[in-house]
C-alpha cells in the first residue's frame, strides 16, 4: 500500500474552518442492524475535537433506515419503500437520540435538518435549506443532515448520501468536504487483494482511470465506491476539496488529514445560484445544438440564440431548467429556458431579426445559462 503524502488538499481539508463531514451507515451500526454507540461516540469524539478547533462543523449522517432494522425485527435491510419507510421512521429517531446524548458530552447541541432531492431541485426550498444550515452554525450548534428517507419516494431520493453531503458542502459554502466510510482509500484494484495500492491523490480524470470502483457490499447502505467518486468528482468541479477515509480513522481524517485519498478541487466555486442550476434543480426539456451554437455558449459564454437551435425535447414553461446538448447529445450546459416548449419549434434556426417583436429574445440568456465540467 502506497504510504499517504501531504498536498495541498490534505493541508486544506486539516485547516478548513467549515468543514462537511458524512459518515456512512455502515460506520455507525452493528452487522445486524442497530446502532453501535462506540463507534458513534468515536466520531462525535472526533468532531467535537474539530468544533473545539474552530472549525464550524456539518454532518450528514446516513444510518437512519439501519438503525431501524433490529427495533422492528426485521433480518436484512428492505428492499420495499413502504417498509424502508417505517425503518427510517423508527430509525431516525434513534439516531438523532444517540447524536444529542454523544455530542452533550461535549456541551455541544445538534440540530437535525431532514432533506429530500425536492428540497434542492426546487429553488425557493434550496435557499431556505441553506438559510436554516447557516443559522445553526452560527448559532453555535452543529446541524446533523440525513435524506428524509420516511417520506421520500424513489422518484424524489438522492439515491445515496454521498451526493447529499456534495449538494449541503456547497449549500454552507464549505471550505472542505471528508467522507467517512467502512473503505479506507480509492483502490487501483480489488482493496481485499494484497496487490491492489491505494491512489492517494487524485488530480483529475486520469488519475482515477486506474481505480477499482465498486457497488456497496455491507447491506446496509445505498452507496459505495462509485456514489463517492461521483460525490467527490461534484465537489471538486465546484472548488471544494475532498477526502476519503476509513471512519476507524476518523481522527486522522478530521487532524492531520494524512490518510485516505485527496481529491483536488479543479474547478472554480459557483454561486449558490448557478450551482443550483447546474446541478441541483431538475431538467423539464433539453435543447439541441449545432457546433457554432455550442462554441458560443460554452467557449465564449454567450446567451443562446434561436439560430442555434436543431430541436427541441420534453414539455416546459418558460422559466423552467432545461438541458444543452451539443449535436452528439452531450449535455454541455444548463439553463433558464425563456420560452415555453410549444413556442420553440417554429423559432428553431431562425436568425433573431426574423421574429416577431415580441419573441427578439434570447432563448437562454448567458447570464442564466452554466457550462458543464
Amino acid at each position: 500500500m502506497n504510504a499517504p503524502t501531504s498536498s495541498l488538499t490534505r493541508h486544506a481539508v486539516s485547516v478548513a474552518k467549515r468543514l462537511v463531514v458524512k459518515v456512512g451507515s455502515s460506520s455507525l451500526t452493528t452487522a445486524g442492524g442497530g446502532l453501535d454507540a462506540e463507534r458513534l461516540d468515536a466520531i462525535v469524539d472526533t468532531l467535537a475535537c474539530r468544533v473545539a478547533a474552530g472549525t464550524g462543523v456539518v454532518l450528514v449522517s446516513s444510518g437512519a433506515i439501519a438503525a431501524g432494522i433490529a427495533p422492528l425485527k426485521l433480518r436484512r435491510r428492505p428492499k420495499d419503500l413502504a417498509t424502508q419507510q417505517a425503518a427510517a421512521s423508527v430509525g431516525q429517531q434513534a439516531l438523532a437520540h444517540a447524536y444529542a446524548e454523544s455530542f452533550a458530552r461535549y456541551q455541544l447541541t445538534v440540530g437535525q435538518v431532514l432533506l429530500t432531492a425536492d428540497d434542492v431541485a426546487r429553488r425557493a426550498h434550496y435557499r431556505n435549506a441553506q438559510r436554516t444550515l447557516h443559522r445553526l452554525l452560527t448559532l453555535d450548534t452543529v446541524p446533523v443532515v440525513n435524506e428524509n428517507d420516511t417520506v421520500a419516494t424513489n422518484e424524489i431520493r438522492f439515491g445515496d448520501n454521498d451526493r447529499l453531503a456534495a449538494m449541503v458542502a456547497h449549500l454552507v459554502g464549505a471550505d472542505a468536504l471528508v467522507l467517512l466510510s467502512d473503505v479506507d482509500a480509492l483502490y487501483d484494484g480489488d482493496p481485499r487483494l494484497p496487490e491492489s495500492s491505494a491512489i492517494r491523490e487524485v488530480h483529475g480524470e486520469k488519475d482515477l482511470e486506474a481505480a477499482k470502483i465498486g457497488d456497496s457490499s455491507s447491506g446496509l447502505g445505498t452507496g459505495g465506491m462509485v456514489s463517492k467518486v461521483d460525490a467527490a468528482r461534484l465537489a471538486c468541479t465546484s472548488g471544494i476539496p475532498v477526502l476519503l477515509a476509513s471512519a476507524a480513522e476518523s481522527g486522522r481524517a478530521l487532524g492531520p488529514a494524512d490518510t485516505g485519498t485527496a481529491f483536488r478541487a479543479r474547478g472554480s466555486r459557483l454561486s449558490v445560484r448557478r450551482f443550483w442550476l447546474a446541478h441541483a434543480a431538475t431538467a423539464h426539456g433539453r435543447l439541441w445544438l449545432d457546433e457554432g451554437a455550442v462554441t458560443a455558449v460554452v467557449d465564449r459564454r454567450r446567451s443562446l440564440l434561436s439560430a442555434g437551435i436543431t430541436g427541441v425535447e420534453g414539455a416546459f414553461h418558460g422559466g423552467d431548467v432545461v438541458e444543452i446538448a451539443d449535436p452528439h447529445g452531450t449535455v454541455v450546459a444548463r439553463g433558464l429556458c425563456s420560452f415555453d416548449s410549444e413556442e420553440l419549434p417554429e423559432l428553431v434556426g431562425r436568425s433573431t431579426h426574423e421574429l416577431p417583436d415580441d419573441q427578439r429574445r434570447e432563448v437562454v440568456h448567458a447570464d442564466d445559462l452554466v457550462p458543464l465540467p
